[in-house]
């Protein structure tokens, strides 16, 4: 029981980091990358599926994306899609290919975007400290239970803020990286 709770305290942190790692892809930087299109959804075949199911996207330059139908009859679909996606994206298509310019983004733009990432970096801190919280209370009742003893009961609560530590590191880092991306001109 007493390794059970700090391996599940760790399953919980390595998903809230993995959630914000999931939110920072999803925040445009300037640079062309095929994850800006990720949650765009496509009207095809009588359903909403992702625009990975129905095209190839590929980056050819640093400010352009590519979108590859692989059936030409969805090309006015795809373009449809990504307008209604908010993405503040032109997608412009030739019959064959969906072409997507990058715009450069403005100083003020770029201020928003760095408190976007830290509003998803601190959300991603609080439920680490919140699964420390879970932990420590699971910990706690063990010791009062008589199913953990004292000393070990100690020992967890430290290796719970450990893990604590480590995880909120580890965010503040991609913090770190994802506001040099933004901020790079």
């Amino acid at each position: 029981m007493q390794h059970k709770i700090l391996a599940e305290a760790e399953e919980h942190m390595k998903k809230a980091l993995e959630s914000v790692r999931h939110e920072f892809v999803g925040v445009r930087t300037g640079k062309a990358s095929p994850a800006l299109l990720d949650t765009v959804k496509v009207e095809a075949y009588g359903s909403q599926m992702p625009l990975m199911q129905v095209g190839s996207v590929s980056a050819p330059e640093p400010r352009l994306l590519v979108v590859q139908p692989f059936d030409k009859s969805l090309i006015k679909a795809i373009t449809h899609a990504i307008n209604e996606a908010n993405l503040g994206l032109s997608p412009a298509d030739d019959g064959q290919v969906i072409r997507i310019p990058i715009p450069t983004l403005t100083e003020e733009r770029r201020r928003d975007l760095v408190k976007l990432i830290s509003r998803f970096a601190e959300e991603g801190r609080v439920r680490i400290r919140q699964v420390r919280h879970d932990a420590l209370k699971h910990i706690k009742d063990g010791e009062k239970d008589g199913d953990i003893p004292g000393d070990d009961s100690k020992h967890m609560q430290v290796d719970a803020q450990k893990l604590t530590d480590r995880y909120v590191g580890l965010i503040d880092e991609l913090l770190k990286k994802k506001t040099a991306e933004v901020m790079e001109v």
